[in-house]
């Protein structure tokens, strides 16, 4: 039986569990006073809302140019892939690897996985209440590693900044990177993990 069944809230924001009271959705928490719903309203609309726009936004993010790295008044600007060929044909094939798991497959794996959370919820299809668990904590836990490029970025413009010696400046790809992590950090927020449970009956979990 699951806790909403036996009348039981919890409030997102202190953990307090609440017995339910009559009345319309979102009564006060009784340790916080945060509201406190059944489930986060319109969490399914507002993901995908935040999804479908990093998504847009990760064509940008991987065409146009991420920084333009300046030598004695030479440079050329360069796209995240561009960045890890150069880094590959200079030997430099560790970092090559960090930089294309952080900003090629991490923001990837996250458009793409909470997609399919979101539409095996909605539509019901046959993904167990455990595969779903496991996505969604993978999904919140390789999240935290996503911002790696734009700390990078940051730190080498700060640095870097020898006028006409050497410079670093970053381009339009990166804000658009940038907008796709911080979106997809927030469409994870947003999703509201309860609702996986909500069709397990559906989904032969007590089997």
């Amino acid at each position: 039986m699951r806790a909403i069944d036996a009348g039981i809230l919890i409030c997102l924001d202190c953990h307090q569990l609440n017995r339910q009271a009559p009345g319309p959705d979102g009564q006060p928490c009784s340790r916080c006073g945060a509201p406190v719903y059944r489930r986060r309203p319109n969490s399914l609309a507002r993901t995908w809302a935040l999804l479908i726009t990093a998504a847009i936004l990760y064509l940008p993010a991987n065409l146009l140019p991420i920084m333009t790295v300046s030598s004695l008044g030479q440079g050329k600007p360069d796209t995240i892939m561009s960045g890890v060929i150069t880094l590959m044909q200079h030997g430099m094939l560790p970092i090559a690897a960090v930089v294309f798991i952080a900003s090629i497959l991490v923001p990837t794996f996250k458009l793409v996985g909470l997609g399919l959370l979101l539409y095996s919820v909605q539509r019901r299809q046959p993904l167990s209440a455990r595969q779903r668990v496991v996505m969604y904590r993978f999904i919140e836990f390789i999240g935290r590693w996503s911002m790696l490029d734009i700390f990078v970025i940051a730190i080498l413009v700060a640095v870097v900044n020898f006028g006409r010696i050497a410079s670093v400046e970053a381009n339009l790809g990166a804000v658009a990177f940038a907008s796709v992590v911080i979106l997809t950090m927030l469409a994870a927020v947003t999703f509201d993990p309860r609702l996986i449970w909500d069709n397990t009956e559906s989904d032969h979990d007590h089997e």
